[in-house]
């Protein structure tokens, strides 16, 4: 199991001067790195290909769904934006030879109404016809989207594991998976190691995030639990931290940021990994 960074640590959006963060990361032990894709056109192939040529490591892909990338709204024409997006996401995922694209794709982030039960089945059938496509899309690229529940005030759709396993039974494809965020995890699970299990093999990407967001093992997550969830299930993922910068304002704002987490983002990355490391090497997760 690799202990990895999303860029959302440092800064947002991504851009060809962003490339310089797998550098940074490599330097200081992460073996791998997630992109962060807020818009397709800010992506620089080649600055990425040359980084990784000097600076290898696992790379990953996720998605910034806001209010017009919604595959459960009412708008056909959002709808289909929203598919567009994620078949963008999918040839740069193909471009950069990155396996898996994770992230709540289901929805936009955000969005949390009261519902009419009609109305919910209605935005979950959407949901599942939208990934159904998606996951088409991913299957001919070579990728496999991982699918993220989030905290109760980030959605109204897909919040625990059990949901999440839900809907990509639903979508019954073969490129769909699970993508668990130990924060939300924290928030919305009974029981971290139930929830690990649950997802068993569909379970692909693991973001290490800390109960406040902050740097991962100075919280409340339930560290131990996850690690022995993880060796039961032989997870063959990595394990990414994601966090966020208050200074990254669209993505501060979204996540709720608005103090700083830890004396310094570098603090927050370098701490943390060591942390993830030491876990990882306690419960031999190789």
């Amino acid at each position: 199991m690799k202990i990895g960074i999303n860029a959302w640590v440092w800064q947002s959006p991504f851009t060809a001067d962003s490339a310089r963060l797998i550098t940074k990361a490599a330097e200081v032990g992460f073996e791998a790195f997630t992109v962060p894709v807020e818009d397709p056109s800010f992506i620089d192939i080649r600055s990425i290909k040359s980084v990784l040529a000097n600076s290898p490591m696992t790379l990953y892909l996720t998605g910034a769904y806001g209010p017009d990338r919604d595959l459960t709204h009412d708008d056909p024409a959002v709808r289909k934006n929203s598919l567009n997006y994620i078949s963008e996401l999918l040839e740069i995922c193909e471009k950069l030879e990155v396996k898996v694209l994770a992230g709540p794709a289901y929805s936009a982030v955000g969005k949390r109404r009261h519902l009419s039960d009609e109305a919910r089945k209605r935005e979950w059938d959407r949901a599942v016809d939208g990934l159904t496509k998606a996951s088409h899309l991913a299957a001919e690229r070579g990728v496999t989207l991982a699918i993220e529940p989030l905290n109760r005030f980030e959605t109204d759709l897909v919040n625990t594991c059990a949901q999440v396993k839900t809907l990509i039974q639903d979508v019954n494809h073969s490129n769909i998976r699970i993508h668990l965020d130990t924060f939300h995890m924290h928030i919305e699970e009974k029981n971290l190691f139930d929830a690990i299990c649950l997802a068993g093999e569909d379970l692909v990407y693991i973001d290490a995030s800390e109960s406040d967001r902050g740097t991962p093992g100075q919280g409340q997550v339930y560290w131990s639990e996850l690690a022995r969830a993880l060796k039961k299930i032989d997870y063959k993922g990595d394990c990414i931290i994601e966090s966020f910068t208050p200074e990254c304002l669209t993505i501060a704002d979204a996540a709720a940021i608005w103090r700083p987490l830890a004396p310094s983002q570098d603090d927050l990355a370098f701490d943390g990994l060591a942390f993830l490391k030491a876990l990882r090497d306690s419960h031999n997760l190789y």
